[in-house]
């Protein structure tokens, strides 16, 4: 009997095919939003901002559904991984990630920046859902940062030095884009950030597919 028919191989991949589809989810149903939700400015408004609104249960869906295809997907991990450096703390981390997409799904943020529409431009009152949203994103994305070079330096010791590169510029980006919107900046940092985000959700469907069937 070939290792694809091993019952324990099977559940493992169905786990990693979690991560594979999550962010092609996220992103398709965010930016689905993005382009028809009136008032809403890819170039101004974050993604969070769509919870807010008659459709906002869209958005708060779209984190927790992804958020546990993150966790998912970080079991799976745990069972690919062969021992050796990262195998703890990477699917731990991702884990962390996909938990804290649920608690930004379930703690909404605030309305800002005119979205949604009769929302002031200078609104900045922060409610206590809307501080934890911010925290749950905090850590969510310190931990995929994490993650990132954890398995890059995993990487890097099997000699998957493709991998290793691809996981450490990832990180780094993503970092830099957080960093950015943090800032409160607007315009092309905003659009540097998605872009960041689009390419940390490629990096997760790429190692899952790495460790598919291993």
């Amino acid at each position: 009997m070939s290792q694809s028919c091993d019952p324990a191989t099977r559940v493992t991949n169905s786990l990693l095919g979690w991560g594979v589809i999550a962010g092609p989810f996220y992103v398709t149903v965010a930016l689905a939003q993005a382009l028809t939700r009136d008032g809403f400015d890819l170039t101004k408004h974050a993604w969070s901002l769509l919870s807010n609104g008659e459709l906002g249960w869209i958005q708060i869906t779209n984190f927790i559904l992804t958020g546990l295809m993150c966790v998912a997907a970080a079991v799976g991990l745990r069972r690919a991984l062969t021992p050796g450096r990262g195998r703890t703390w990477g699917p731990l981390l991702i884990g962390g990630y996909g938990v804290s997409l649920v608690a930004a799904g379930i703690f909404r943020a605030d309305p800002a920046q005119g979205f949604p529409a009769g929302t002031p431009a200078d609104a900045a009152e922060v409610s206590w859902h809307g501080m934890l949203h911010f925290v749950a994103g905090g850590i969510g994305f310190g931990c995929l940062i994490a993650a990132c070079l954890v398995l890059g330096s995993r990487f890097a010791r099997d000699g998957k030095m493709g991998l290793a590169w691809f996981s450490r510029v990832t990180g780094v980006a993503f970092l830099a884009g957080f960093a950015g919107i943090a800032s409160g900046s607007h315009g092309p940092v905003t659009l540097a950030f998605v872009a960041a985000v689009l390419l940390v959700w490629s990096w997760l469907t790429t190692i899952c597919l790495h460790y598919y069937s291993k």
